[in-house]
């Protein structure tokens, strides 16, 4: 790209007042398009008042943490009992696949743009403020219903443990969502006896206090959490895998029954679609970067490292668990418990339901870390939420205003909705902001190539964001009609309120208001404080140029 190509590029997605000559038309789509320039997002880290305390050694233990839990404890049997049946293996290796694209991508990013807001800032630098805001609009959906269907899950291995280890049968009018979705009739109905998931609803909160306490405190926690979900899994693997009958593994590829995501090969790929919510996590890495200790090294380690070893430990189990079980057999939210059940070794069951819950417990407390970070980015810029919304903690160095916002959402979500939902609005959503993270790396490769990167994707600036943008759209229109319409239906709202909030409080399309408005506040209160030490009575506000 030419050196007046750059700079027609440089006018063109930049913030300035409307030129001479412009049309309103064309200055109005010029702001759209404002990028928030490489050295402004320095500026914001360097400036950042996020306390920086993690390692290399963190970033893998909360990608592993927010990876590994509701695909392999949840998810794995939802879908194999309705879409791929044993060649679930097969959807996960191909959701594997494309978020190893997508891993790459982050990783290049995350390293050239170390701050939080993940995707939602990667998006703003690359492709403009109305693509910034869509994709941070999307990302708040993703981490909020992620987590609310991980607590579904959570809750219901909850009342297997209290089952199996004491004998106690929780009541399920108090831990079964209110509503369920039929699929065919594309219709919400009512659950009889079903009042409230109150274990699902207190776990969000107790994560949300912990996360507010502190970062490092948290990803402690999850460590911790981590290294007993991975035991657990190593044990299940070992022991139920000598309980494997080749006959549950025929046929590998169940014939398809009629529909696009019932078995067949369409099965597959709609099972990897669903599946693919168990690999988010490794995305809400980026969104902590502003606390990492060395960004630019540690980002990369935790990103590619988290996914890699999730990716082994799902094909393990995906093979054990259609072996030991009819696949129809597992259509549970808590399908591990229930094949487990199947092979009569009661001293599996509880160490299962105990890693379950500590898996599940990780993957909520990673998620409900994420989402807070991207409301605090997007609150910073100016497009969403005012000010104090962004304000982090004196003590705690955590921004404890959105994560409190966003603890109470989700508890009441996990509280009424069942997982199905859930879970495949996070895949669509995820899958939407895989594409564009794809996407911004070609971009900043054309529009910024003398930028640092410490991590570049490999084969050059085209063929994996490709293979990765290509991959996520695929899985994106494998996903359930229900699920796109309800994307689109969240991202109307957001567009409503960036065009009648965001675009009018952006820094970046109005930072000459705002720098007058910020002036004239400081004369005022300059005012107030002369009058009140009674120096003068009167203190003339002059235009500010």
């Amino acid at each position: 790209m030419s050196s007046s190509a750059l700079s027609g590029y440089a006018f063109y997605t930049s913030g300035s007042p409307r030129q001479d000559g412009e049309s309103k038309w064309k200055y109005f789509i010029r702001k759209l398009f404002t990028t928030k320039s490489l050295s402004s997002l320095e500026e914001d880290q360097e400036a950042s008042k996020l306390k920086r305390s993690l390692n290399w050694l963190d970033f893998i233990m909360l990608g592993i943490g927010n990876v590994i839990g509701s695909g392999i404890f949840v998810l794995t049997g939802q879908a194999a009992a309705t879409k791929s049946g044993p060649a679930i293996v097969i959807s996960f290796i191909i959701s594997g696949i494309a978020s190893s694209f997508a891993a790459l991508s982050y990783s290049e990013l995350s390293t050239m743009i170390p701050v939080a807001g993940s995707a939602y800032t990667y998006s703003y630098a690359t492709m403009g403020e109305l693509m910034g805001w869509i994709i941070g609009w999307d990302l708040i959906l993703e981490y909020l219903v992620a987590a609310a269907a991980v607590a579904v899950g959570w809750s219901a291995y909850f009342v297997h443990f209290f089952n199996d280890t004491f004998g106690i049968e929780l009541s399920s009018s108090w831990t079964n969502a209110p509503f369920t979705f039929d699929e065919t009739t594309g219709s919400f109905s009512t659950v009889p006896g079903a009042y409230f998931n109150l274990p699902a609803f207190l776990i969000i909160l107790l994560l949300t206090v912990i996360l507010i306490i502190g970062v490092k405190e948290s990803a402690t926690v999850n460590t911790v959490i981590v290294g007993i979900k991975i035991f657990v899994i190593v044990i299940f693997v070992i022991a139920a895998g000598t309980k494997i009958n080749p006959e549950n593994y025929k046929p590998f590829v169940p014939p398809n029954e009629g529909t696009f995501s019932a078995f067949g090969v369409t099965g597959i790929f709609a099972g990897a679609s669903e599946v693919f919510f168990a690999y988010i996590g490794f995305d809400a890495v980026s969104t902590t970067a502003q606390e990492a200790k060395n960004p630019q090294r540690d980002l990369p380690i935790g990103i590619i490292g988290s996914l890699g070893i999730c990716t082994i430990l799902y094909i393990a189990v995906c093979v054990v668990l259609t072996g030991i079980v009819p696949y129809r057999q597992l259509n549970s939210a808590a399908p591990i418990a229930v094949a487990v059940q199947s092979i009569n070794m009661k001293w599996l069951e509880i160490i299962v339901n105990l890693g379950a819950i500590a898996g599940l417990t990780s993957v909520m407390l990673v998620s409900l870390m994420g989402q807070p970070r991207i409301f605090y980015s997007m609150a910073q810029d100016g497009l969403f939420l005012p000010k104090t919304a962004s304000k982090v903690h004196p003590k705690f160095k955590t921004p404890y205003v959105t994560t409190a916002i966003t603890g109470v959402i989700c508890a009441v979500a996990s509280a009424v909705l069942p997982i199905d939902v859930l879970a495949n609005l996070t895949s669509v959503g995820t899958l939407l902001a895989f594409f564009l993270v794809n996407i911004s790396v070609m971009i900043l490769r054309l529009t910024a190539p003398d930028a640092p990167r410490k991590f570049k994707v490999p084969g050059g600036p085209f063929i994996v964001p490709i293979l990765g943008a290509a991959l996520s759209l695929l899985l994106l229109a494998t996903a359930t009609v229900s699920s796109i319409e309800r994307l689109f239906v969240w991202m109307a709202i957001g567009l409503v309120i960036y065009f009648s909030y965001g675009r009018t409080h952006s820094k970046a399309n109005n930072m000459k208001r705002l720098e007058e408005k910020e002036g004239i506040k400081e004369i005022v209160e300059l005012e107030k404080s002369v009058k009140k030490e009674g120096e003068i009575d009167e203190v003339e506000v002059t235009e500010i140029p």
